[in-house]
C-alpha cells in the first residue's frame, strides 16, 4: 500500500476508457473522466496528470490486451494490470457502471487487494498467439465434419463400419454422389470446408514446430517431452502461455494458476471441499487433463517416449519416471475405489502440474 502516489484506476474499452483519479492520502476522487482509447489521447490525459507527483495506473486484464500498460510504460509510470477473476466483490453490491469499475479498482490498488498478472512481451504474446490460434483451429475443424455429418444424416447416409474420419470413412465419403445438382453443390461446399480447416492445422503444426526449435523454447520444450502424454505442441503450449516458471515458488502455486485445484469451504471444525476452482489458465489445464488420460494405461514406457526422453539430464529423467510410477498408481488407486475416470484424470492433472513445475525449475536454475 502505498498512500503517496496518484493511483489512477482504468477501465478500459475499445472505444474508451473511464478513469478515476485517487489522490494522494486521500479517499475522494480527485477527477473522473472518460477519454478516448487512442494513444494520441491517452498520452495528452497523463501529461496533464503529472503535475499531480508519482502516478500508478491500474486496469483489469481483457479483450484489449496489454497495448495501454505498454504505452504508460514507455511514458515512465507504474502500470499494473490484474486479474478480473481474483478481484474481490462484495456480495450486495448488485450496481455496476464504468465510473464504479474504475473507482473501485483505484481503491483497491491502493489497499494492496488486487492481483497483477504477468504482462508478456511483444514476442512471448506473438508465440502464445499461434498456439491459441491452432486451438479455434480445431474448434472450426470440428464444427465443419459435424455441419458435413448433419447434412449426410438428413440424406439418410451413416457410416457404422469404423470410426469416423479414418481412411476407408474418407473414401466412402468421396465416393457419395447425390441426385439434385444442389444437394451436390451443398455436399461439395460441406466437404471443402473440412478439407480447408485440416489443411489450416497442418500448416498451423508446421509452424509450431519451427516455433518449439527457436532458441527460447528449445530447451523447455525438450524437457516437457519427456513427461509420458505431452509431446511438442502440448510442450510448447504450457511454455508460451506460463512464460516465466521462475515466478512460481512452489508447485502448489503453479497449481493454482492452472486452476486445478479444489473448492474449500471449511468452518470451524467442518472441512468442505468440492469441485476445481478453474481459476486459471484454461489453456494449460485442457493440455494437463489431456496428457492426464495416457497414465491409466499403465506403467509402460514405448520407443516414442523412449526416443523423446533420449537426450534429457538426468535431473529431468528422474523426473519424469517418478510422475509415470506416481501417477499410473494414483489413476489405478482411485479407480479402485470406484472413483468416476473423469475425477481420477483431473486429480491426476493436478499432481501432473507439480511435475511440470519442477522441470521448468531445472530451466531457471540452468539460465540463473
Amino acid at each position: 500500500m502505498n498512500n503517496y502516489n496518484t493511483v489512477v484506476g482504468l477501465d478500459v474499452h475499445k472505444d474508451m476508457i473511464v478513469a478515476a483519479v485517487l489522490a494522494p492520502g486521500s479517499d475522494t476522487f480527485a477527477l473522473t473522466t472518460k477519454i478516448e482509447n487512442q494513444p494520441m489521447q491517452i498520452e495528452s490525459f497523463i501529461r496533464r496528470l503529472q503535475p499531480r507527483g508519482r502516478l500508478e495506473f491500474v486496469y483489469e486484464a481483457g479483450p484489449c490486451g496489454y497495448e495501454v500498460h505498454r504505452q504508460i510504460s514507455a511514458m515512465g509510470h507504474a502500470c499494473t494490470v490484474i486479474a478480473p477473476g481474483l478481484m474481490p466483490r462484495k456480495p450486495g453490491d448488485k450496481v455496476k457502471t464504468d465510473r464504479r469499475d474504475a473507482e473501485k479498482l483505484a481503491k483497491l490498488q491502493r489497499a494492496g487487494e488486487l492481483t497483477a498478472v504477468r504482462v508478456p512481451t511483444r514476442e512471448e504474446e506473438a508465440a502464445r498467439d499461434l498456439t491459441r490460434v491452432r486451438e479455434d483451429a480445431l474448434t472450426d475443424r470440428l464444427r465443419a465434419r459435424h455441419r458435413l455429418g448433419k447434412f449426410l444424416l438428413r440424406q439418410g447416409l451413416v457410416w457404422r463400419e469404423t470410426s469416423a474420419w479414418g481412411v476407408r470413412h474418407r473414401v466412402w465419403i468421396r465416393s457419395l454422389r447425390f441426385e439434385f445438382p444442389a444437394q451436390e453443390q451443398s455436399f461439395v461446399a460441406y466437404l471443402r470446408a473440412v478439407e480447408e480447416s485440416e489443411a489450416r492445422i497442418a500448416a498451423l503444426d508446421a509452424q509450431i514446430e519451427e516455433l518449439a526449435q527457436t532458441t527460447g523454447f528449445r530447451e523447455i520444450v525438450s524437457k516437457l517431452r519427456s513427461l509420458r502424454g505431452i509431446d511438442t505442441l502440448s510442450a510448447l503450449t504450457i511454455a508460451v502461455e506460463t512464460q516465466d516458471f521462475g515466478r512460481f515458488v512452489s508447485a502448489r502455486e503453479f497449481m493454482a494458476f492452472t486452476g486445478l485445484v479444489s473448492r474449500e469451504y471449511s468452518s470451524g471444525g467442518s472441512v468442505r471441499r468440492g469441485a476445481i476452482t478453474k481459476v486459471g489458465n484454461a489453456h494449460i489445464r485442457r493440455v494437463l487433463v489431456e496428457a492426464a488420460w495416457n497414465y491409466r494405461q499403465g506403467n509402460r514406457t514405448g520407443k516414442a517416449l523412449e526416443d523423446r526422453r533420449r537426450d534429457c539430464p538426468p535431473e529431468v529423467l528422474g523426473i519424469a519416471r517418478k510422475a509415470q510410477e506416481r501417477l499410473t498408481q494414483k489413476f489405478r488407486r482411485m479407480t479402485g475405489r470406484n472413483k468416476p475416470s473423469q475425477v481420477a484424470v483431473v486429480a491426476a492433472a493436478r499432481e501432473l502440474a507439480g511435475f511440470v513445475w519442477a522441470i521448468g525449475r531445472t530451466c531457471v536454475k540452468a539460465q540463473a
